[in-house]
């Protein structure tokens, strides 16, 4: 009994140590792009695709085009969308390229701080480098608004920053997109924008008690989303079985009017008002497709 008290004593011990080595290991993530020359308008349309505008404006308030501020709250504290304007002091003004997409695509600061996944970047890890550089491009024409971002308000012990180092050695996955040789163009370029930058899986996949998406369910809806509200399931079964087709689904992402009539409401209904109804019928056609054709 003693040998194995003391075998789990010194099994606490180890956790804890290497527990605190990731914790307060600096995260030395370097980021190298490539010389390119980035579209403003190509970027502009990726932002909206993104969901940055919807996120990063606090409308109901008055507040400046991703100027930040819009408080999401979830049962670990409230998140506040950061300042995302040319504003060299408040916002992203004094930023290079390479800041840029080291946050964006890794979801590390500047500094080298981590980013709370409440900033979907996972999805953002499948955005090209061209795309990164035309986001940039259309980020350089935001006229800078002087708000400073608001501290988020977490509870114990999610307000320690430190932690998600050990998050991110658990669950985090960066993987880039990989068309399918089997599958039609119209078909990739549906899974590029629903598993990249639409992130549509960050609400409708259920997620684990530290927030981690359950990837085994992706798609199948979830519950304990911010404002408590929830999402229903959108794999291709259940939306065959509820009626959906492309035509349908493609003519709801752009007006959010859904096949019976009724409208999409809640964090849905604000995707469809700053997100999908800005897409063009193409891509729309092709989210539609993808959800509807994905064998899920």
């Amino acid at each position: 009994m003693k040998k194995l008290l003391l075998f789990l004593c010194l099994a606490v011990v180890v956790a804890s140590a290497s527990g605190a080595a990731v914790m307060y290991q600096p995260i030395d993530l370097e980021t190298d792009m490539p010389s390119l020359t980035g579209d403003p308008g190509r970027g502009a349309y990726l932002a909206r695709m993104a969901g940055c505008i919807g996120c990063h404006t606090n409308g109901e308030q008055g507040g400046a085009p991703l100027a930040g501020g819009l408080a999401l709250d979830t049962g670990f504290g409230t998140f506040y969308s950061p300042n995302l304007t040319t504003d060299p002091e408040k916002g992203i003004g004094d930023w290079s390229l390479d800041d840029f997409a080291r946050a964006v695509r890794h979801g590390i600061s500047p500094d080298g701080k981590p980013y709370y996944p409440a900033f979907p970047y996972p999805f953002y890890a499948k955005l090209s480098d061209q795309d990164i550089a035309d986001l940039w491009a259309a980020f350089q024409t935001v006229p800078p608004a002087g708000e400073p971002s608001v501290d988020h308000d977490l509870s114990f012990p999610f307000g320690i920053r430190e932690g998600l180092k050990l998050w991110r050695a658990a669950y985090l996955e960066e993987t880039p997109f990989v068309p399918d040789p089997e599958k039609s163009e119209k078909w990739n370029r549906g899974k590029f924008i629903v598993e990249g930058p639409a992130h549509c899986g960050a609400c409708h996949t259920p997620r684990n008690a530290l927030g981690a998406r359950q990837v085994q369910f992706a798609f199948h809806g979830a519950e304990g989303l911010p404002d408590g509200g929830k999402s229903p399931p959108i794999t291709s079964e259940t939306l065959k079985q509820n009626g959906w087709t492309i035509a349908s689904l493609k003519y709801a992402l752009q007006t959010g009017i859904t096949p019976d009539g009724d409208v999409f409401g809640g964090t849905m209904g604000e995707v469809v008002r700053d997100g999908t109804a800005f897409l063009s019928d193409e891509d729309r056609e092709a989210v539609a497709t993808f959800l509807l054709e994905n064998g899920g």
